[in-house]
């Protein structure tokens, strides 16, 4: 990074943390900035980084355009634009998606033992494709996550002390159906961006109304319908008050699957994801990947599934039952007629 930055750039991305570290270093000079932008504006306090965006913000010219970014508007992106902005105007951005076709059902679970239970439940009887469970604290999506592993089912936790390489591949692989399930906190699940998510499941209820309408929105995009699954305790029924009143209606709670569910076979991800060793650097394309791997007593063209470039590497997902044969053939032959490292990144 220092190596990069000392070229010059146009745009620099950070997290406040990371920022403040290359200015202390001396890596990064700020006098020239004429655009500062803070993304997740609402969740910056929450997250432990006012001291440093305020060393950050020091920095900076007085003579700036300051743009805050924000999912939900809460009183701490007044108090912060209070503090970084002069005359700020308010631009509201109506949802483009259809609310009603999101699908939500509560469940009234007895305690934690039954709430664990109730999880495995739900995910053995609706099978979703694909499934953000949404928790309090990273401790308990390790755990949750965990439990899931162990049953046999594919699931991965996301938090913050995942490294940026971890996330990416972990990200990649539920985004092109080689995960089957992520288990997040909220701060931990901003910047996941799916536009096809078959189910949220909110295995605490939200602590706010924000919080709780911003996970739900993640599924039912782009005109599909979404499921939500709801787990509540008695402790969490002023919560349910708060979403009748905020959604205009009486919640009633939904009796638990049958436990005969839990026959059901295993539901494992459609695909599989490989790692090749070039990307944009490299001019690989994604018609080169698929080329290769089609080519010459290649697997078929409809067992290939997204296909995603970086600066130094790509990624490819492909029909799982398949996934060993396009392994070889990728491993064995080249991308525009270069050899390149493949592996699979099988993240379970």
């Amino acid at each position: 990074q220092k190596g990069s930055l000392g070229h010059g750039a146009h745009i620099v991305v950070g997290t406040p943390g990371r920022i403040l570290d290359h200015l202390n270093k001396n890596n990064l000079s700020l006098k020239h900035i004429n655009t500062f932008v803070l993304d997740e504006a609402d969740r910056m306090l929450d997250m432990g980084f006012q001291a440093s965006l305020n060393a950050i913000i020091e920095e900076l010219p007085k003579d700036r355009q300051t743009l805050l970014f924000s999912a939900t508007f809460e009183k701490s992106v007044l108090s912060i634009s209070k503090e970084v902005m002069r005359d700020p105007k308010v631009i509201k951005v109506t949802p483009r998606d259809d609310e009603s076709k999101i699908n939500q059902i509560y469940y009234h679970v007895k305690d934690e033992k039954n709430r664990i239970h109730a999880l495995k439940l739900i995910l053995f009887k609706y099978r979703p494709k694909s499934t953000i469970i949404f928790c309090e604290t990273k401790k308990e999506s390790v755990v949750i996550a965990d439990f899931l592993i162990d049953l046999g089912l594919s699931a991965l936790p996301i938090h913050g002390d995942l490294d940026q390489k971890d996330r990416d591949q972990t990200l990649v692989c539920f985004s092109n159906n080689s995960l089957s399930i992520l288990v997040a906190t909220d701060v931990a699940s901003r910047g996941i961006d799916i536009s096809l998510l078959s189910a949220v499941i909110n295995y605490k209820l939200a602590r706010d109304i924000n919080s709780h309408v911003h996970r739900i929105g993640r599924t039912g995009r782009m005109g599909a319908s979404g499921e939500v699954y709801n787990l509540y305790t008695e402790k969490e029924q002023y919560k349910i008050k708060l979403l009748e009143r905020s959604f205009n209606q009486i919640i009633l709670s939904k009796d638990l699957p049958s436990i005969d569910v839990l026959s059901n076979k295993l539901f494992k991800p459609l695909m599989k994801t490989l790692q090749i060793d070039g990307g944009k650097k490299q001019k690989v394309r994604a018609g080169d990947i698929l080329g290769a791997l089609t080519g010459n007593g290649g697997i078929e063209a409809d067992r290939v599934g997204d296909i995603k470039i970086k600066d130094n590497w790509s990624y490819v997902a492909v029909d799982t039952n398949f996934h060993q044969k396009a392994l070889k053939k990728l491993s064995m032959g080249r991308i525009k007629g270069k050899n390149f490292r493949i592996r699979l990144i099988d993240k379970n």
